[in-house]
């Protein structure tokens, strides 16, 4: 299906979105490397349920605001920008779903703002409190002296320079590695400390029969006209986080919650001989949930498109009895 995309402006801030159906307000938050595309099987199932659906780009990816400066990529930004886009629908409060970073976004949002926020999913990363140290510095404990992505994304431009070298050739990389097919595949980065992203990851051919072409051209376009260093910088901006967002010690999330992951995703492993899907609802007071989806990698929703939309189907059936 085809979707008109709008770009509006929010609060002088600009924002590519989809929008469609009536009803209550959902918000589809993406991502990294993915835009709004990602949701596509999801659009018209939320919005044939009688909601109002809006899946946009995030602050940092084409056709959205792209600042400059990492500050600009602190949690409490992405916070205010869906309490925003709540506001320019003349909206109390919206049902959030995010996936990877898109997760975070929204379980932040629902922590700190549980007024605004009527219900919450997150997929592929749960929701978690602040932890003793910054993930950044977590990540460069964990990982001294071998390559581990986010401790590359801390360097300036060299990553954004090997990922828009060629963007469509990246994505793909991407992509493969982090599904279900690049899991069997035995797909992994380089050990080496020193090496790039890519290095080692080969491309996928005809193996992703879930990622179609015209979804990848619209990212390839969108990540052509911005960059990857906006994206990137909230990578960078995780040590502002844990030091402005000192609530996170203490909070839990009050509205209904669940969780979805893929049986294969990464994140799941990023810690050795610790599962992060096994407690998943540990500071969640509502929660409905931790659906593991077999055979899935970390594009779930993409991946899995079916089984997804059967989990958000009777959570969004539930919340408006």
């Amino acid at each position: 299906m085809n979707y008109k995309v709008n770009s509006l402006i929010i609060n002088k801030k600009k924002f590519k979105c989809v929008i469609q159906g009536e009803g209550p307000l959902v918000l589809l938050v993406h991502g990294w490397p993915e835009t709004w595309v990602s949701w596509k099987k999801q659009i018209s199932l939320i919005s044939g349920l009688g909601f109002m659906v809006c899946a946009f780009n995030t602050r940092g990816y084409g056709g959205s605001l792209c600042p400059k400066n990492i500050g600009d990529y602190a949690l409490k930004f992405f916070m205010e920008d869906i309490l925003d886009i709540i506001s320019f629908f003349k909206k109390d409060k919206a049902i959030l779903i995010g996936h990877d970073w898109g997760a975070p976004i929204c379980w932040t949002t629902a922590a700190y703002h549980k007024e605004k926020v009527s219900g919450v999913i997150g997929l592929s990363v749960p929701f978690t409190r602040r932890g003793k140290i910054s993930s950044t510095k977590l990540w460069k404990n964990l990982y001294k002296n071998i390559f581990f992505y986010q401790n590359y994304f801390q360097k300036i431009d060299i990553p954004e320079n090997e990922l828009e070298r060629n963007v469509s050739i990246s994505l793909q990389k991407i992509y493969y590695w982090c599904s279900a097919e690049g899991y069997k595949d035995k797909i992994k980065t380089s050990k080496n400390i020193n090496s790039g992203l890519l290095d080692e990851i080969p491309l996928p051919n005809d193996k992703l029969k879930w990622l179609n072409n015209e979804n990848l051209q619209s990212m390839v376009s969108d990540f052509s006209e911005s960059g990857f260093k906006g994206s990137l910088n909230r990578y960078r901006a995780q040590e502002i986080d844990w030091q402005e967002l000192k609530d996170l010690d203490k909070l839990s999330i009050i509205p209904p919650s669940l969780f979805i992951g893929g049986e294969f995703d990464p994140v799941r492993r990023f810690i050795k001989d610790y599962d992060a899907y096994k407690n998943a609802g540990k500071f969640c007071e509502n929660f409905k949930g931790c659906h593991i989806i077999n055979d899935a990698g970390h594009w779930v929703q993409q991946e899995k498109p079916d089984a997804v939309n059967k989990i958000i189907k009777k959570f969004l059936i539930d919340l408006k009895v």
